[in-house]
């Protein structure tokens, strides 16, 4: 039987989602057939990941059908999704990181008889699974211990385990290397010739044409269109995403840069960072490259105080200042976008406002200024465009590029004079991302220190006067923007180690 001829995987039929004030999903009319990878595009707040945690009944809907291989499915909830074959691996993943492997794939279904686990077969079965996915990982080894490409590959294996008929990746790639990519895109390959349906959200245009067969353009909660990929270009997809021509996605106007502000020297922390110096101009944007696990990230932790350092001594515009937490960091006048932004950069249960101000309070008679919290988080909404009707609602109900301008607010708020965005477009659409840049580029225009980390080379090479390569806790090499490519990046970052390192 021809894949046209057979019913749907999935079937959405005037589908909508209201939520106090914001109409999420608005009147959805698609199909999903068996075996395809059905990509999901649009800025964020488009509705797209609503969509999809309607279809895994995380959410019910507020009307509608949807209907699973041509049968209705009725809401029951997380649960009764995954028994009848939908299966979601958030970008968050969901594992629990204290047990093992074997024993996150069969949580609630684990192996055996008379409820006793059949510690044997959970092994055995996990291999089978784990192997499905390409990935020879011990099913007894701790989760918590494992890469991060190696926790997305335990999620896919346990969306597997529930024998899922159709599978929802919501940005699997944030965290990936370009290797780990195209391995990713192999199994998602076997798994759509296997006839499983697979619904992908990304907001990197490149995976679009390279991994989707149709695309589907989300905007403000309705479908603008559903194509087969084939018949768009990436400037054709985000003018349908956005409504309107992004004419420039990194918009860096290039100046010489003034003196130095931001000195690190011989930074150490025992198996994590190794004799780290650097230098960072006013008006300058650094660029950290690197596998996932270099020391990126580190390094930024550890200059901002957020972990603690064995050496290493930081000194801004030429005096030298001591770091040991970060509230020392924030008075001296630094400040960092943390790339975790849901567990380390805000406080999910406050409101917008509360998020904003909470490194600088506005202080009155010894009490906070509530007037003038609020003052301060309008203003800031409005210059940076977040997309809230009212400063106190929950940051926890913003979208992913909304939740990150919330906190970039935050940072502008406290006069930061050197600022660390670590992968600051993750997760973000193409307007988004472009209006990080363009306020990332006029901090560096008003003669800010900024550093950017990022694990996609494209954002570094376009938005960087200098590129830093970090490769097992130490510098492996720096490029001038005369020397930058792609090619020379990856060879810094991957070669084996010399003999002298």
């Amino acid at each position: 039987m021809t894949r046209e001829a057979r019913a749907p995987a999935v079937r959405f039929d005037r589908v909508s989602k209201t939520f106090p004030g914001v109409h999420a999903v608005d009147d959805v009319d698609l199909e999903v057939a068996p075996g395809e990878v059905h990509v999901f595009a649009g800025e964020n707040g488009a509705g797209k990941s609503t969509l999809m945690k309607l279809l895994a009944q995380v959410e019910e809907p507020s009307s509608g059908v949807i209907e699973l291989h041509g049968t209705p499915m009725r809401f029951r909830g997380p649960g009764h999704a995954r028994d009848v074959g939908v299966a979601m691996v958030h970008q968050e993943f969901a594992l629990a990181p204290d047990l093992t492997v074997g024993e996150n794939l069969f949580i609630g279904g684990e192996p055996g008889r008379g409820g006793w686990i059949s510690r044997g077969r959970q092994r055995r079965q996990a291999r089978t699974l784990l192997s499905r996915v390409g990935a020879d990982i011990d099913p007894d080894r701790r989760v918590g211990a494992l890469s991060t490409a190696a926790q997305q590959r335990v999620e896919m294996a346990k969306a597997l385990a529930v024998e899922a008929s159709v599978l929802i990746l919501d940005e699997p790639t944030a965290t990936l290397t370009r290797n780990q990519t195209e391995e990713l895109f192999a199994i998602v390959r076997d798994l759509t010739a296997s006839g499983i349906a697979v619904l992908y959200i990304s907001h990197r245009l490149d995976e679009i044409f390279e991994i989707g067969d149709r695309v589907t353009v989300m905007r403000d909660g309705a479908v603008v269109t559903t194509r087969p990929v084939s018949e768009l270009d990436e400037n054709a997809l985000v003018t349908l995403m956005v409504g309107r021509a992004v004419d420039n996605l990194y918009p860096r106007q290039h100046a010489r840069p003034g003196p130095v502000r931001l000195e690190v020297r011989n930074l150490t922390r025992r198996d994590v960072v190794d004799d780290v110096s650097f230098d960072v101009r006013g008006g300058e944007i650094l660029g950290m490259a690197g596998l996932v696990g270099a020391g990126r990230t580190d390094v930024a932790r550890l200059v901002f105080g957020a972990d603690p350092r064995d050496h290493g001594t930081v000194t801004l515009d030429g005096t030298q200042v001591h770091i040991r937490r970060p509230a020392d960091a924030i008075d001296a006048g630094i400040g960092y976008l943390t790339e975790s932004r849901k567990t380390e950069g805000l406080a999910l249960q406050l409101g917008v406002d509360k998020n904003i101000t909470m490194a600088r309070l506005p202080m009155w008679n010894g009490l906070i200024n509530l007037r003038a919290e609020r003052s301060v988080a309008t203003r800031r909404r409005d210059e940076l465009g977040i997309r809230v009707p009212w400063v106190g609602r929950p940051v926890q109900a913003l979208s992913g590029g909304n939740q990150q301008k919330v906190v970039l607010a935050r940072w502008l708020e406290t006069k930061a004079e050197v600022l660390f965005f670590d992968e600051p477009g993750r997760g973000m659409d193409v307007g988004a991302k472009a209006d990080m840049f363009r306020e990332m580029d006029r901090l560096a225009g008003h003669g800010k220190a900024v550093v950017f980390i990022s694990s996609y080379l494209p954002e570094l090479l376009n938005m960087c006067d200098r590129i830093l390569v970090m490769r097992g806790g130490r510098v492996a090499g720096e490029l001038a923007k005369e020397e930058f490519s792609e090619e020379r990046v990856v060879a810094l970052a991957t070669r084996a180690k010399d003999q002298n390192d």
